[in-house]
């Protein structure tokens, strides 16, 4: 068998020398390289929007005092235009929004790889085209230099749509045919014994009006549609309204092709197009139907939260009226979000809420935590996960608030009390989890709240006499802030207690489920295996890191000021969606 030959090897992008292409030329998919502030060197970075720069409120009216000095329509490029970028080989919260004038074109230019055009395919018959896929077109906004996108997730369910609702229409007229011959056969067996009875005439006129009658009713059902099945989201609930969205569209697909079956195998699949999609996404504030592309462009700059200015990591659903404001002011107790300063100062004049509208279950020195169902608050919890998901990128759920209780932790002074962070947890978890998400806000991040969160998990877990455990899977950060609270926890039992100890004691004490127990000690080295036997051993490096972090003296949880019993829900309460 001869040998296969050697892959090609990939095109080499193409670079341009360092002071030959106009800031005008850039497009996306370029990587240049970009000033940052905060470093000494310009860092490479890649170019994933492009957008004119939006002037605020006050500019615009110091342009139109001063129309001479600042004229619009003469404004250059380095400060008419804005683009997005994703520094290389850095986390994408860093990506940001920045000036032409930041852009260094005495630089090397890499632009982007030019995108293959598909062949287009040939059938050779009707039943062919039927059978075969469908050649899929250029999309006539692709740009250039982006790699050939996948078909869309859109098109695919809503095939399965039209095979459901034709299965339906199929079995509905099925049925209507049965029983339109069912009556018929009643109908005549009536008549035959009515003829059979020649001692009264009337009897045989009222057999015949009865089936007059049976053939009034029969008409109906012969002319009539069979109605197409209600429409069920099969996605999850972390989309919301956009969700909602993409199944009115595929109705409207379902619907069209029932009127006309052969109309499937001629209509084109539609193809994703990244730069429609990343623009939808700008404009538009909602998610899209690529998953990759959903968090790669951040639609907020800065979040300002009473006397904190942060800065926003990753993209949040915001309504599209607030994707190009420079700052997006939150109210710190109702969490409402506004365009202006003055917008924020007339709803404070106007707002009564001091703390989050919930039960407050726990009150230690300067520190309390509110409980707050997500169904009797929908409002506010859905604010607070508009919120998170500025800040977390794997987040999804932000509409359907309803199976969840959220536990907020804040802290009181003279002004109000103040969110610091919170986690949410499922009323009723099959797989056990004590909690489903959690976030310290930036501002109060690096001061041992997180860890406050996740004693506070537990300690609802001892209440209930149950062992818990996060959400699975979790986040790099997640998992690592996890296995320095059970280090911790389990270390200190065990320099706590002089008699034997087993994995099982560990876990009803510490009310961490028995998995997560040993993947902590096995991180750590622990487990020993002498005689026979496995053994518990605290190293050296072990004590001395557990030693540095009681140095930090973090804040713990007092339980004997936890005053909560575990709620219990109704079959209706836990329903949500209806």
């Amino acid at each position: 068998m001869p040998p296969s030959p050697p892959a090609e090897p990939p095109p080499k992008p193409v670079v341009s020398p360092p002071n030959t292409v106009a800031l005008s030329s850039l497009v996306t998919g370029c990587k240049v390289f970009v000033e940052r502030p905060l470093d000494e060197q310009p860092r490479k970075a890649e170019i994933l929007s492009i957008r004119t720069k939006l002037l605020s409120r006050a500019a615009k009216r110091a342009n139109r005092e001063n129309k001479d000095k600042m004229d619009t329509d003469h404004v250059p490029v380095e400060e008419g235009l804005e683009y997005y970028v994703h520094y290389v080989e850095f986390n994408k919260r860093l990506d940001e929004w920045v000036l032409g004038t930041r852009i260094l074109l005495s630089r090397e230019v890499e632009w982007p790889l030019a995108t293959p055009t598909p062949v287009p395919a040939t059938p050779s018959s009707s039943s062919h085209r039927k059978n075969s896929a469908p050649s899929t077109p250029l999309p006539s906004s692709t740009t250039e230099g982006s790699p050939p996108p996948p078909l869309k997730k859109k098109a695919s369910a809503s095939l399965l749509r039209k095979a459901a609702l034709k299965a339906a229409a199929a079995k509905a007229a099925a049925t209507t045919a049965a029983a339109a011959q069912s009556s018929q056969s009643q109908a005549q067996k009536r008549r035959a014994e009515n003829s059979d009875e020649e001692d009264d005439d009337d009897d045989d006129a009222d057999g015949e009006e009865d089936d007059d009658e049976d053939e009034d009713r029969e008409e109906p059902l012969k002319d009539e549609q069979p109605a197409s099945p209600a429409t069920v989201s099969s996605g999850t609930v972390a989309t919301g309204a956009v969700a909602g969205g993409d199944d009115e569209d595929v109705d409207a697909d379902g619907d069209a092709d029932m009127d006309d079956p052969d109309d499937d195998a001629e209509t084109p699949l539609p193809t994703f197009s990244k730069a429609r999609e990343i623009e939808k996404l700008r404009t538009q504030g909602s998610m899209t139907q690529s998953h990759s592309e959903i968090s790669r462009v951040k639609n907020l700059d800065k979040i300002q939260m009473g006397r904190h200015e942060v800065e926003a990591w990753y993209f949040s659903p915001y309504p599209v009226e607030l994707a190009h404001t420079p700052v997006l002011y939150v109210c710190e107790f109702c969490l409402s979000f506004f365009a202006s300063e003055k917008m924020i100062e007339r709803h404070r004049q106007k707002c009564t809420l001091h703390h989050p509208p919930g039960n407050e279950i726990y009150r230690h020195e300067d520190m309390s935590f509110f409980e707050i169902d997500g169904r009797k608050q929908k409002t506010w919890c859905r604010n607070l996960c508009l919120l998170s998901k500025c800040f977390l990128d794997h987040k999804t759920l932000y509409y359907d608030v309803d199976p969840f209780l959220f536990y907020v932790m804040c802290k009181r002074d003279d002004t109000g009390v103040h969110v610091i962070g919170y986690f949410s947890k499922e009323k009723e978890s099959a797989e056990g989890y004590n909690l489903a998400c959690i976030l310290t806000l930036p501002q109060y991040q690096r001061m041992g709240y997180g860890m406050l969160l996740m004693e506070f998990s537990y300690e609802l877990s001892k209440k209930e006499g149950k062992l818990g455990s996060p959400e699975k899977p979790l986040s790099d950060l997640g998992l690592l802030s996890y296995r320095a609270y059970w280090a911790e926890t389990i270390v200190e039992i065990l320099l706590s207690t002089r008699d034997d100890i087993s994995i099982e004691d560990l876990a009803n004490r510490t009310a961490i489920v028995h998995s997560d127990v040993m993947h902590t000690c096995q991180v750590l080295q622990m487990l020993k295996f002498n005689k026979g036997q496995h053994h518990l051993v605290v190293s050296e490096a072990v004590i001395e890191q557990h030693e540095r972090a009681k140095k930090k003296g973090r804040r713990r949880i007092e339980p004997s000021k936890l005053i909560w019993k575990p709620p219990v829900f109704s079959r209706n309460d836990l329903r949500f969606g209806f």
